[in-house]
This record gives structure tokens, C-alpha cells and sequence, in this order.
């Protein structure tokens, strides 16, 4: 018996030591050695496929058997060698949906990883955590501010989670020049990959290259890390991916590993080509009866004439020579027609003052959209405005709705939206007895709105100033996030620089005291109208709500005060909350609106102090005492608030230029 077991014992030891160099090479992938999880695949073309055109799926490979990368729990992390050759094929030229890594993990597929932004390696209540033990390179098409991502097209050294240690622009060193070149990931290109860990020096390299170029001498990552802290004795090597709101097709095409040694060079001429995107073309060449085909040629032109001048009428639009910078972001005006059936009252989302947005879907790529149809009457700024809608087109954020890009026609202007499935916000909080929101997913969508903000007046490369913060431009995904949209108005202008003067747009009820004298939109005319938004959110209330001729118009902002001034400030809620909600949120909500509602721009928080009252990270100081001043309601100083001696006029002061009106109700309101 003891015999028999110290065969056991020696046979396992020499596994063990088997593993530590451990090595396999696949020039191109069939029925592989490896686990399939999620839509990954083998194509027929021996293509590894992670994921396909669909949206929010995730897709992993994994070396079937687990590989020794250190002797024990306390011991040294072996070294090890990979390279790969990998392909993104995106949905469209400039847009990506999400990107991929090649991971090293304790078990074989990450089941708890989700989609989108997480490529399938974490969650959110466990990305960063130290007990992941998963050390991972990611190749990411999507600047995620949540993650510090450094832009849209980046490689990032990832440990137990998505913020990375080290990151850069996808790119290589030229040996000759030693210049650095820029690599775009998603555009449909083979690109191959070196990930070294060197145990002795505890050093991690990763270096990109062009298919057929060679290994670049100098990586393009290179980070001091000894993963002994990472790994567990035994791992698991492959590749995860994910889609998200747009999709992507991610490919390997060849992978050689290598444990203590150098990764065999792959043999790339024996690699498959990724896949043709679009029809395939055909030959031109006619060598037989080519008289009898360009008679009929014109026969049918000749006959189809009249059809064809209608129709290019019908569809008509004009492309000046500025606009073909901006390529991908402007769409076919008959692409956007036949996408919505023709602008079908049956499609239509919604009207307001500025236009009306109708659902569709894209006919090749079957992309769900909504296209808002805007009046431009003058030609004048137009090349500015598309310009700055192109820029828009670029931010990323879970709590904005994605601007895909424009069309511009006959002095009209669509704008084209991702479609959000459950609509807008005020629907849910005006009139409704049976459809409404409780407060848990109230105060999310408040979160989510104030994240969102956040990220376009100080996180972005520019600074955004929406100009119209409202229930009905907050759109509801199918988890009832809040995403906030209709960028149709918005402005933005370098950090550090002082907006112009510009026509007063917006809508009553939102739009700051100082934005109507002085034309001005400002980061704190945006919290202003943020405020108006906590208050009808909180409230279920309209910021002017116009009555009968013999009752007073209701100033939502006066009505809040009120009930704090009597020190019962909960009391303004909505009614249709009953008992379900949590006071203390219901009173931060409100007196944070009334703070953002103040009449002098100094006095109101920045969308950062708004996000750290909310999220709890900071304390909402405590209001001053109220006095009675020539200049209407005042607030004394008091500990805390230094310079927070400024009046906090109602609303109602200002209505002089709401009383014309207000026969309209909430409309619009734009000025030149």
C-alpha cells in the first residue's frame, strides 16, 4: 500500500513539474484544447471568436487545464511568456461596443463577470476586490470614467480589477525612429501582442505591433509587480470579452504560451484572415453580351428617369465640403426615413418645443435609434453647431444617452439617439396613479442624472453645459437608470475659458435668473436647472405650474421653501410615495434643491459637491438663519457658510418674463 502510494505522490510531483513549463502554440483555432464560455466559438474559417453582433453578451476561452505558476501558496511566481494575434470588428468606423483582455484567473471562465464595461471579468460589487486573484491586459475601445480610463482606444495592466495600474494609447515604438505610432484596436486589423512576466525581476512587459511587423524592441507597458501576491498555485489562461449597448466582434487568431521560457513564435502565414465585412464584390468584366447589356442599361434609364428625379427630390439633402471631416457621425437622410417608416406618426416618441423624436431601426445593422427632428432656420453658426454635436457624439458615460450623430436636410436637423426602451422620466412622476416610481428609484435616477452631469461640466475633455435639465430629457434604460439626453441645445467650450454670450434658450421653470439677463450659460446655470429637476422629481410637481385665472401660479420653489421655512420641509413630497421612502434622502433632496435653485450663481454647489451630498461622501451644511432685507429673503451668516451671505430670492421675482407665457404652460422658451 505504501508503494502504491508513493507512486501516486512521485507521478504528481512530476505533473507539478511538467506545468512549470508548460507551453502550447495555435496557429489558428478548430477543435482546440480549450473551454468555451459565454457565445465564444470556433468559426469555420478557425477563427477564436469571443463574441458576435449582439448586444450585452459577454464570451471567454480558457486553456482547459489548470497551470502551475508558483510551488505554493507562499512561493515565488514563475515566469511566463504569451503572444497573440487579435482582430476587433466593430459595429461601426468610430464606435466600439466594449473591448477585450487576455486574463490569467483562479477559475476556469469567470461566471460572475458581467458585460459592458466589465468585459466580463468583474461585477460591481466585486471589481477591485484583493480576493479576485486575477491578473488581466485589457484592450479597451470605450473611456469609462468610473474605471479612470484614459481615453477610447487604450491597454491597461489590470489587478482584481478595472481600474488599471498602468495604461496607454494602443500604439508601438518604431526600432529605427524610436517613435511611438498610434493603433486604433477597432479598426478591423490584425494586430499582434506580448505579454512577458519575468519572476526574478518581478517585471511586467506588453508590447503591441501591426500583423507581420516583428516585435517592436521597446514595449508599450512596462510595470514593477511581483504577482506572487496575485496567483494561486494553480490558474487559468485566456481571453474574456463583452458588448454593450453597441456590439462588437472580438477575435483571436493564433496564441502560443509558455511557462520559465519564451512563447514559440507563431507561424503567421498559417493564420486565418478575419471575416469580409459587407457583401463581396463582383467582377465588373463583362466579355459576352455586353452590346445587349448596355442596351437595356439604357433602356432602363430612359424608363426609370422620371422614378429617379422623384426620388432623389424626395431624399434630397446637400453636403458642403466642411461637413466630410466628420464622416461617420452625419447618417443618409433615406437611411433615417426608411429606418422610422417614413416619420409615421405611429413612431412618434414624443413633441416639444424643439422638435419631435421618433423611434426607428437602422435596416442593416437592425440598431434601435431615436431621431429627434429639429427646425434650423438659418444657415448662420451651422457649421459651428455641427461641429460641437460631432464633439458631443464622443462622450461616454452609463448616465447619458448615447449621441450617435446627425443629418442635416432643407434647414432641418436630426439628431440621432441611442433608442432607451422605457422613455422618459416625467411620465412616470406627472398625473400617473398606476405608473410611477417609488423612491428608491427616484433617488437612483437622481444619483445617476447628478453622475452624469458631473462627468460633462469637469470629467470630459471639454466642458458641456446642457442647457435644458429636465424630467422629460432623463430617459429610463431597462433598469430604470436615469440617462440624461437631448443634446440638441447643449454648448461646450475649453476648461479654464469663460462661455460666450449666447441667445437665451431652455425651458421656463429651469432657466436661471442670470441666464435671462445676461445670455450666458454656465456650469451654474446648470445646477440651477438641476435644482428645478430635484424638486419635480421630489415633489411630483411641475417648477410653474399655471392655474385658473382666479388662483395663483404655483412656483415650486416658492411652494418648498414654504414648507421649510414652517420646518416641515418632508412635507412637500410627492403624495404618491405615501409611506414608502427614507426621510432623511427625501430632506437632503429637497433642501439640496433649494440650494441649487439659489438666485446668485456663488451661492448654488458645483455638480461635484452635488455628487458627494448625494452619495453621502460629504455633509449638507445646515441652512443659515432667515431674515427680512430691502432685497427680499436673506440668509445670515452662520458657521460653515462664510460667504454664504447672498439673497435667495423667489422665483416668483423673476416671472415677468414668465407671465407671457404662461398661457402656454411649461413651453419652451428661446429667445434671440
Amino acid at each position: 500500500m505504501f508503494f502504491k502510494f508513493a507512486i501516486a505522490v512521485a507521478y504528481l510531483i512530476g505533473l507539478v513539474a511538467a506545468d512549470d513549463h508548460l507551453g502550447f502554440r495555435y496557429n489558428g483555432f478548430r477543435s482546440e484544447n480549450l473551454s468555451l464560455h459565454g457565445v465564444a466559438k470556433f468559426t469555420d474559417g478557425g477563427l477564436l471568436q469571443l463574441t458576435n453582433n449582439t448586444n450585452r453578451v459577454k464570451g471567454q476561452a480558457f486553456y482547459r487545464n489548470p497551470i502551475s505558476f508558483k510551488t505554493s501558496s507562499n512561493g515565488t511566481a514563475f515566469s511566463f511568456s504569451t503572444t497573440f494575434v487579435i482582430g476587433i470588428q466593430s459595429q461601426f468606423d468610430i464606435l466600439s461596443g466594449q473591448g477585450m483582455a487576455f486574463v490569467i484567473a483562479p477559475t476556469l471562465g469567470l461566471p460572475f463577470g458581467l458585460t459592458s464595461q466589465y468585459l466580463g471579468l468583474f461585477n460591481n460589487s466585486n471589481n477591485g476586490n484583493a480576493s479576485n486573484h486575477v491578473f488581466a491586459v485589457e484592450f479597451d475601445t470605450v473611456q469609462n470614467t468610473e474605471f479612470d480610463d484614459i481615453n477610447s482606444n487604450h491597454v491597461g495592466i489590470d489587478v482584481n480589477g478595472l481600474k488599471s495600474e498602468i495604461s496607454a494609447p494602443a500604439g508601438y515604438y518604431d526600432n529605427q525612429t524610436g517613435d511611438f505610432n498610434n493603433l486604433t484596436l477597432i479598426d478591423r486589423q490584425r494586430i499582434q501582442v506580448w505579454v512577458e512576466y519575468n519572476g526574478d525581476e518581478k517585471q511586467i512587459n506588453v508590447t503591441l505591433a501591426p500583423f507581420n511587423m516583428g516585435k517592436p524592441r521597446n514595449p508599450l507597458l512596462s510595470l514593477s509587480r511581483d504577482l506572487s501576491l496575485i496567483f494561486t498555485e494553480n490558474m487559468f489562461v485566456g481571453f474574456s470579452s463583452s458588448t454593450g449597448s453597441l456590439f462588437s466582434s472580438h477575435y483571436v487568431l493564433g496564441w502560443s504560451f509558455k511557462m520559465n521560457g519564451q512563447a514559440e513564435e507563431l507561424l503567421l502565414s498559417e493564420l486565418p484572415k478575419l471575416p469580409r465585412i459587407g457583401p463581396k464584390r463582383t467582377s465588373k468584366l463583362f466579355t459576352i453580351g455586353l452590346p445587349v447589356i448596355f442596351a437595356s442599361l439604357i433602356l432602363a434609364a430612359v424608363s426609370g428617369a422620371a422614378y429617379v428625379i422623384r426620388r432623389k427630390r424626395k431624399f434630397s439633402e446637400v453636403l458642403e465640403d466642411w461637413e466630410l471631416e466628420y464622416g461617420p457621425h452625419r447618417f443618409k437622410y433615406k437611411d433615417l426615413y426608411f429606418a422610422t417608416k417614413g416619420f409615421k406618426e405611429t413612431e412618434l416618441l414624443g413633441s416639444g418645443g424643439f422638435g419631435s423624436v421618433y423611434r426607428g431601426a437602422l435596416a442593416k445593422s437592425k440598431v434601435e435609434i431615436a431621431v429627434k427632428r429639429v427646425s434650423h432656420e438659418s444657415r448662420q453658426g451651422m457649421r459651428e453647431f455641427v461641429a460641437e454635436i460631432v464633439s458631443i457624439g464622443h462622450l461616454r458615460h452609463r448616465n447619458l444617452v448615447q449621441l450617435l450623430g446627425y443629418c442635416r436636410r432643407k434647414g432641418e436637423l436630426l439628431l440621432v439617439y441611442d433608442y432607451i426602451p422605457n422613455g422618459s422620466l416625467d411620465k412616470y412622476i406627472y398625473g400617473q396613479q398606476k405608473l410611477t416610481l417609488n423612491w428608491a428609484q427616484r433617488f437612483q435616477v437622481i444619483k445617476g442624472v447628478a453622475s452624469g452631469l458631473f462627468y460633462l461640466h469637469e470629467e470630459w475633455e471639454k466642458v458641456v453645459i446642457h442647457r435644458d435639465v429636465k424630467a422629460s430629457n432623463v430617459l429610463l434604460d431597462c433598469e430604470f437608470n436615469g440617462r440624461l439626453g437631448d443634446f440638441g441645445l447643449a454648448r461646450l467650450y475649453d476648461h479654464g475659458t469663460d462661455p460666450q454670450t449666447t441667445h437665451v434658450v431652455g425651458t421656463l421653470g429651469y432657466l436661471a435668473p442670470e441666464h435671462t439677463r445676461t445670455g450666458k450659460a454656465t456650469r451654474s446655470t446648470d445646477v440651477f436647472g438641476f435644482g428645478a429637476f430635484l424638486l419635480e422629481v421630489a415633489c411630483g410637481r411641475r417648477p410653474i405650474e399655471p392655474q385658473s385665472p382666479t388662483e395663483e401660479t404655483v412656483v415650486l420653489v416658492d411652494l418648498v421653501f414654504g414648507f421649510w421655512k414652517k420646518g416641515e420641509i418632508i412635507e412637500a413630497r410627492d403624495p404618491k410615495l405615501g409611506s414608502d421612502y427614507v426621510a432623511e434622502e427625501v430632506e437632503l433632496v429637497l433642501k439640496l434643491g433649494l440650494m441649487c435653485s439659489h438666485s446668485e450663481p456663488a451661492a448654488r454647489p458645483s455638480m461635484r459637491q452635488v455628487v458627494q451630498y448625494l452619495e453621502k461622501e460629504a455633509t449638507l451644511p445646515e441652512f443659515p438663519a432667515l431674515e427680512i432685507s430691502d432685497s427680499g429673503l436673506r440668509f445670515l451668516p452662520s458657521e460653515g457658510f462664510e460667504d454664504f451671505v447672498v439673497s435667495f430670492q423667489s422665483l416668483a421675482t423673476s416671472t415677468s418674463i414668465a407671465d407671457s407665457v404662461l398661457s402656454d404652460g411649461n413651453k419652451d422658451y428661446n429667445v434671440e
